[in-house]
């Protein structure tokens, strides 16, 4: 609730880069030459890192590689050295003791992380103070995880989510040991509370209690289960569809968004896309090719997560694209849809929304105002296309809309009035787990008198 599990936000990516100059770079087209044959460009970004300027060509399947930016040449597989600089970059002024390359630890168990392995660890401000991990295959910081962070999450999200089971020899049993042991225990909390109701009498049993238990142990775990009982099925329920288990959240006829990265030349000429931003007064530390429709943009962002939209066929940067071209171009994106609604959403609702940043999807971006797109599919999908990129920022069809009642409304209650009137949240949230709590280890207590009581 108040310490997530270590992530990177798009903020902290930007703030510490260094300004782009007009004349640190080769034009994109010469990079993107020296991949290999047969390859396919997917995306295409111009940042730095400790080889300094450097292009980061997204490949399929979730792969990267890294081209240097003056000289066009593939760069070698990251090492001690160049990781150092770009954690120096990251994380300035601050003492850096290097640690190790490793694939995978204790924080960086996410999948989006998979394309950035091997990950150089390296400790940062002393004491352990903050871990950088870099990519082994891109040369950029990819997470970060403060001591604040580790030690309650020690507590947290690794407790939390069965992450003692991670990275070890139960490492491809996980998936199925948390979906599993998440419907058994569903399953026994639902004939608990039902026994719980049929053992609850109106008039007293002769203990002189309305319930038949005789230890105080007991009878605290039957109340305490009638009272929270029902809020400790629904959560496990929840944390059961978070795993999407057995796929049945994947929607059949849903049809893949794409958005090509076919450039013209002109929109590939960094230097001059640079110097066009520079003489409209925005410093960049960040390019990212992009299109709409037909036409195409260079994206740029500077330190304070800022944007420009640099169009391909002229020097005018822009703040955002035009409504209704977003439009028309999102319309292209299902062509086998139309669409029968289009929206612009000026206010998180129901389905798009924020949460806090340190929360488990608080490092997705959901801003505002964004053009939501209801197409007349079978899948019933909806895109939200955000106007200061292009980009589909959030995708909805009816099974995640199922999900997301099932799991992020019943686990994590957010429902919009609750989530605007903090405390009220925290004050309920922490209630409920400390109920659960209560029936969970009265539970346990009761279990283990009776395995001590049958020499079990």
């Amino acid at each position: 609730m108040y310490v997530g599990y270590p992530k990177l936000t798009q903020q902290e990516h930007l703030q510490h880069l260094p300004k782009l100059s007009g004349d640190c770079c080769l034009p994109a087209q010469a990079v993107l030459a020296a991949l290999l044959p047969g390859e396919s460009a997917q995306g295409l970004r111009l940042t730095s890192t400790g080889n300094g300027p450097v292009y980061i060509v997204t490949l399929e399947k979730n792969r990267f590689v890294a081209l240097d930016a003056r000289t066009g040449a593939v760069l070698p597989a990251v090492d001690k050295a160049v990781a150092l600089k770009s954690a120096a970059l990251f994380a300035p002024n601050q003492p850096l003791q290097y640690r190790d390359l490793m694939v995978e630890d204790a924080w960086t168990h996410s999948r989006a992380l998979d394309g950035y392995r091997p990950l150089h660890r390296i400790e940062a401000g002393g004491q352990g103070e903050t871990l950088v991990y870099v990519s082994g295959k891109t040369g950029e910081v990819v997470r970060d995880a403060s001591l604040t962070e580790r030690r309650w999450n020690w507590v947290g999200a690794w407790l939390h989510w069965l992450y003692p089971l991670r990275g070890g020899s139960l490492n491809g049993w996980w998936t199925a040991i948390v979906v599993y042991s998440s419907l058994a225990a569903t399953l026994l909390s639902a004939l608990g509370l039902w026994i719980g109701v049929l053992r609850w009498r109106r008039r007293c049993y002769n203990n002189g209690s309305h319930s038949p238990y005789r230890t105080q142990v007991g009878r605290w775990h039957h109340w305490s289960g009638l009272i929270f009982g029902v809020l400790v099925v629904t959560w496990i329920l929840s944390g059961l569809m978070s795993m999407n288990p057995w796929r049945i959240f994947d929607s059949s006829t849903a049809r893949p968004v794409r958005q090509a990265l076919q450039m013209a030349p002109a929109s590939l000429d960094s230097a001059a896309q640079l110097a066009c931003l520079q003489r409209n007064g925005f410093t960049a530390v960040e390019l990212v090719w992009t299109r709409l429709g037909d036409a195409g943009f260079v994206l740029a962002r500077n330190a304070r997560g800022e944007s420009r939209l640099q169009p391909e066929s002229r020097c005018d940067p822009m703040i955002r694209h035009d409504f209704s071209a977003l439009e028309t171009a999102g319309a292209a994106l299902l062509p086998a849809a139309s669409v029968k609604s289009a929206t612009i959403q000026e206010m998180y609702d129901w389905h798009y929304y924020t949460r806090d940043e340190h929360t488990m999807s608080g490092h997705l971006e959901r801003p505002l105002p964004v053009l939501r797109l209801q197409f007349d599919d079978a899948a019933g999908t909806w895109l939200y296309l955000d106007p200061h990129s292009g980009n589909v920022v959030h995708r909805s069809d009816r099974p995640g809309r199922v999900k997301r009642i099932l799991f992020a409304l019943l686990h994590s209650w957010d429902w919009g009035p609750l989530l605007a009137n903090r405390p009220l949240w925290d004050v309920l949230m922490i209630l409920g787990s400390l109920g659960g709590f209560i029936v969970s280890m009265t539970g346990v207590l009761l279990g283990w008198r009776r395995l001590v009581r049958c020499g079990c």
